[in-house]
């Protein structure tokens, strides 16, 4: 049986943090990455299992100030449809603002990222751009073209084979093809079983004893009913949210009769949601003001500006400053009482609908040359350490907390010699106990040990979303 949180992550259970960020102090600041010595050469970084990208536009964002180097992103996923998210996602933040405007590019990207259910207009980007994609995997030429900071050559052929037929699946115009709603109905009915005729009671006893429990009660109640009901975590315009996001659709092989059956259908999470990943935490922190005792914003509000924040510093190289508000009435009025119409929740600035998000302009993007994202193989981890090209490459390394077998001994050839490492906790797992979070924490200590590092500081289960020690290669 499928848990919570299925058998793919199309969103990350961790706030997006600054890879350079120096933590513990005494010990990154003699890191590699801050030798003044080596400015010339890019910051490499791993990422293993990190499911999206906030950690690259977080960390791209920063890396401004704090040293004057490049960074190269190398990604490594166990799925070619989060490559495939990932190219998505890419190509919407760095597409040029002569097609696509910054607020309709953060609400094209978040829609895409956690909805189950978008607009037509969302669609008919979606099928275009996937145009554009085939023509890119297929035409290196193109991609250099087109999105120069994305390399994908390492992918095997027959990835990029399977990652095609994944991108003419999105396409595909037939909308009968993927019932996403019918999905998530049939997960929600086997995840919750003899709850499921009160299942509004059990989400709102998940939201109150285990999100709000961590922290994460700026997320409101409504908008993570829904979610949990439905599938749809932003709905940022008025219009139709009514077909189906065909990028969060996936296979998976199930057993029956003694043959094995590849079954389509969405087999991601149901249980934590999108807003996790990007929006609990800012650093404007104006947005975690209460009114009467209730956040004024929500974790939407805080995603949206945390990607418009990204999106612009990207683009113009300058910190982003949001405008002043001219309302200052309480945005969220229905905190005020249970039987609120969860819709009333649905707060956002609304302006004319982008004509242009689907319109037959060929894809351009912005010029960047801060950052550079390549994709690897699923075989890199065993590959990496035996070729030399990857010989004390990676400056930092980041493991998703489903990742952390991959931290053994036989990779150490792949670290620099002075490597940062940051190992995502189980904090925002909802349905693990204490003690289960103690224990993923002892797993992971034990992993640190056996690559020759120790944690330097205590780490709180309870509390911490990360883990962050440091590598130190011997007679170097």
């Amino acid at each position: 049986m499928i848990d919570g949180y299925g058998n793919i992550s199309f969103w990350g259970y961790s706030p997006c943090i600054n890879l350079l960020e120096s933590e513990p102090e005494n010990k990154l600041q003699k890191l590699k990455l801050e030798d003044n010595s080596n400015e010339n050469d890019p910051v490499n970084i791993l990422l293993i299992g990190s499911a999206d990208l906030r950690h690259v536009f977080k960390t791209v964002t920063c890396s401004n100030k704090q040293l004057n180097r490049k960074l190269h992103f190398y990604i490594l996923e166990s799925r070619l449809e989060i490559y495939a998210r990932h190219l998505l996602l890419l190509a919407i933040a760095l597409q040029s603002p002569k097609l696509l405007g910054l607020q309709d590019k953060v609400e094209l990207y978040l829609e895409l990222y956690g909805n189950t259910l978008i607009r037509k207009q969302s669609v008919t980007y979606l099928q275009k751009i996937c145009n554009e994609f085939i023509r890119m995997i297929t035409d290196f030429d193109y991609l250099k073209e087109k999105l120069p900071i994305v390399d994908i050559s390492r992918l095997k052929f027959k990835e990029r084979d399977y990652l095609e037929g994944i991108l003419k699946f999105w396409r595909n115009p037939d909308k009968n093809l993927f019932d996403i709603s019918m999905c998530w109905e049939t997960r929600l009915r086997s995840y919750l079983q003899t709850r499921y005729d009160t299942k509004m009671n059990a989400f709102d006893w998940d939201y109150h004893m285990r999100l709000v429990e961590k922290g994460a009660d700026v997320i409101d109640k409504h908008e993570y009913k829904k979610w949990r009901n439905i599938g749809v975590a932003f709905e940022n315009r008025d219009g139709d949210y009514v077909l189906p996001n065909t990028t969060l659709a996936s296979g998976i092989i199930l057993m029956k009769n003694g043959e094995r059956i590849n079954l389509r259908g969405y087999w991601g999470d149901i249980l934590v949601g999108p807003y996790i990943a990007m929006g609990i935490e800012s650093d404007f922190k104006e947005l975690f003001k209460k009114f009467n005792g209730y956040y004024r914003k929500t974790a939407r509000n805080v995603t949206e500006h945390n990607l418009t924040s990204m999106f612009h510093t990207i683009m113009t190289g300058e910190t982003y400053i949001p405008p002043k508000e001219t309302n200052t009435t309480d945005n969220k009025v229905t905190e005020v009482t249970e039987e609120l119409d969860p819709n009333v929740a649905e707060v956002s600035n609304v302006t004319q609908t982008n004509e242009n998000v689907g319109d037959d302009n060929e894809y351009e993007s912005i010029p960047v040359d801060s950052f550079k994202v390549t994709f690897l193989p699923f075989d890199a981890i065993k590959s990496m350490p035996l070729k030399e090209q990857y010989k004390h490459l990676f400056d930092i390394i980041y493991f998703s907390n489903s990742s952390i077998h991959n931290l053994i001994p036989e990779i150490t050839p792949i670290f620099s010699n002075q490597t940062k490492i940051i190992i995502e906790t189980a904090k925002f797992m909802l349905d693990l106990r204490k003690e289960k979070l103690q224990d993923f924490i002892d797993k992971a200590t034990e992993k640190i040990h056996s690559v020759g590092c120790k944690v330097s500081y205590p780490v709180d289960a309870q509390k911490d979303a990360f883990i962050k020690f440091n590598f130190e290669r011997e007679n170097c």
